[in-house]
């Protein structure tokens, strides 16, 4: 650029010089002229003002200094402006010779966190988000029976879940992981206990594919970390369904009549989770019908820390068949090796809530075809048991303030008659369960304090045992 003003001080001064030299031209050539006579003495002029000043070389048939200059100024200023537009056409071709970069479809990216809700990672056109957030469980179990007191501390249980949506929110995508030693299966390594891809795009036809729990009873389902008390109802851990991998049809809001209706149907291997190798059995099949008469609400979740305002009432009924599974509990337990046998399974649950009240309310059955699986074990006669029963139970919490609750549970258990003789001890010893628990929310249910004592009986009421639990369950 100083270039360009040196070149342009000096053009300017060129020409003002040569407009000097032409101005000069027509008196040197009037000095070197011969002189001529001189005329007769004329009368004097009247006087007049004086003439006006002429501007250098302002001559006749010379052209003026200043104009001389202005259009030198003018030719300079065009051919800079050439040469500029020369340059931006020769950037503009090279720029787009050169290779160009793929685009960034996501755009730019935003990161949040927050306390019980992990990280989560979202694209500004939000094609793509992720959220990743861990849990624990820490317990303390104290039993006190008549022969003896044990004391067990450990991580119940340690989880990390990822989930989020792909390409549309409607795509969306959960993982998650376990990692407690009361979380793997006898003869299951894997930690995988959630892995599902699912599109809700459809409001009556909502599709999710992959392993998960089966939609058959409420108690079943409700998220662990809401969990009024310690650990699930009894009858729940023994007659439940549990997780498989299959194909589910839903739908939260059959209709579009404000989540009044739900449905949830579902196709499986009926040979739980994790299972590898191949399987000459299953399928089985589900169907769920839930009903809500006064509308949607969160029945997912046991307790009522948001306080319904008005009440709130959820109904559900399902049945399941469960062809030729060889497990013992039909989706989970011991594997059978003799055999293989057809489940008939059937549950109905209620959920009510109210101005921090809640009650919850299931029974459940499940029946085998046979009660047991004759064969040979190395050339002796061998027998598998399969495991029918039925049982129900009753709890209610009420949220003393806004982090203090308090819950109630009765639940019980049956065996039926023939079926395996484990489940008859487990009845006559522990098929009754009563107690009662308080909850502290430091942070609603991602991080609370959990202390609950059950009296656990069979026949003989006098015969049962004391057992107190204190956990510290967080998500991060």
């Amino acid at each position: 650029m100083k270039s360009i003003h040196r070149k342009k001080s000096h053009t300017v001064r060129a020409a003002a010089a040569l407009s000097l030299f032409a101005a000069a031209l027509p008196l040197q050539a009037s000095a070197q002229a011969p002189a001529a006579p001189p005329p007769a003495p004329a009368p004097a002029p009247p006087p007049s003002a004086p003439p006006a000043p002429q501007e250098i070389g302002a001559a006749e048939g010379v052209e003026p200094l200043s104009r001389r200059v202005a259009e030198l100024e003018r030719q300079q200023r065009a051919l800079l402006e050439r040469l500029d537009a020369e340059r931006r056409a020769a950037a503009e071709k090279e720029a787009a010779a050169a290779p160009k970069p793929a685009k960034d479809k996501g755009g730019d990216v935003k990161v949040t966190a927050a306390p019980g809700k992990g990280f989560t990672v979202r694209t500004a056109d939000d094609t793509f988000s992720s959220t990743i957030r861990a849990r624990v469980q820490i317990r303390e179990t104290i039993t006190h029976t008549a022969e003896d007191d044990t004391n067990e501390i450990n991580v119940k249980t340690l989880r990390l879940v990822t989930s989020g949506h792909v390409l549309s929110p409607d795509l969306k995508y959960n993982v998650q992981l376990a990692f407690g030693g009361n979380d793997f299966e006898k003869d299951s390594a894997s930690p995988i206990f959630d892995a599902f891809v699912e599109y809700t795009g459809i409001r009556d036809l909502n599709v999710r594919v992959g392993q998960f729990f089966v939609p058959f009873d409420r108690a079943r389902t409700t998220r662990e970390f809401t969990l009024q008390l310690v650990d699930r109802q009894i009858a729940v851990r023994e007659l439940t369904l549990d997780r498989d991998v299959g194909l589910m049809l839903s739908s939260p809001d059959l209709f579009g009549l404000g989540g009044r209706i739900s449905y949830n149907l579902f196709v499986g291997g009926g040979e739980g989770r994790n299972r590898f190798g191949g399987q000459k059995h299953g399928p089985l099949a589900v169907a769920r019908l839930s009903f809500r008469p006064f509308g949607a609400f969160d029945d997912d979740q046991e307790g009522d820390l948001s306080r319904e305002a008005r009440p709130r009432l959820a109904i559900g009924v399902a049945g399941g068949y469960n062809h030729q599974t060889n497990r013992q509990n039909s989706t989970y337990g011991a594997t059978l090796s003799l055999g293989a046998a057809d489940y008939l399974h059937g549950a109905a649950d209620l959920v009510f809530k109210y101005a921090g009240f809640s009650l919850s309310a299931e029974a459940v059955a499940r029946h085998a075809a046979r009660d047991a699986i004759e064969g040979e074990v190395d050339g002796a006669p061998a027998r598998e048991w399969t495991r029918s029963g039925y049982g129900y139970f009753v709890q209610s919490g009420f949220l003393l303030t806004e982090r203090l609750e308090i819950a109630a549970r009765w639940d019980q258990i049956f065996a039926e008659r023939g079926t395996d003789p484990k489940l008859v001890e487990l009845v006559d010893t522990q098929g009754k369960q009563v107690g009662g628990g308080l909850n502290y929310y430091v942070n609603g249910y991602a991080l609370k304090l959990q202390g609950d004592y059950f009296y656990i009986f069979g026949k003989d009421a006098s015969e049962g045992r004391h057992v107190g639990r204190l956990q510290l369950d967080a998500t991060f």
